[in-house]
């Protein structure tokens, strides 16, 4: 007995698993040729998500997106990163929530752990290194690394677009 009721709770959240990857796939990804998401990835408003072909949102990352967010065609949003479109006006006795839109051009890597504040742009063929804050637009073709400070400028890609 107690086999099956266990039985029945994998089987349950294996079908759990699928309903929550085909959610993904028709809302987040409905216009896209593939776009590659784990299972426990957060997003709080999806309809303001837009994610390009071959991207890949890692474990753990949330999308917080009160605001748009775009993220462009092959980049990698790595494992507990976190995109906050919106924060509060401080500097307001009523304190206000606002969101700016956040935009990561294409074949981008964000990696472990990176917090993007609102109204960003990462250009394209841009590296932020694990465990930075981005609070100013990054440019292209750059390695940035904590405190986000550029590493590495204008860097050659070896890789062809095909």
């Amino acid at each position: 007995m107690v086999y099956r009721l266990f039985d029945f709770f994998q089987d349950f959240s294996s079908i759990y698993v699928r309903l929550a990857k085909n959610f993904i796939k028709n809302v987040w990804c409905k216009n896209w040729k593939k776009c590659f998401n784990q299972t426990f990835c957060k997003d709080y408003l999806s309809l303001k998500v837009s994610i390009g072909d071959y991207s890949w949102i890692g474990d753990n990352a949330v999308l917080y997106s009160l605001g748009e967010i775009e993220i462009g065609n092959n980049t990698v949003i790595s494992q507990r990163c976190y995109l906050c479109t919106a924060s509060h006006k401080y500097d307001d006795p009523s304190f206000p929530i606002y969101s700016k839109k956040i935009t990561i051009g294409s074949e981008c890597w964000l990696a472990t752990d990176v917090y993007v504040v609102p109204g960003i742009s990462i250009n394209n063929f841009c590296v932020v290194g694990a465990r930075s804050s981005v609070f100013t637009n990054l440019d292209s073709k750059s390695i940035y690394w904590q405190p986000c400070k550029i590493f590495k400028g204008k860097v050659i890609w070896l890789r062809t677009l095909q």
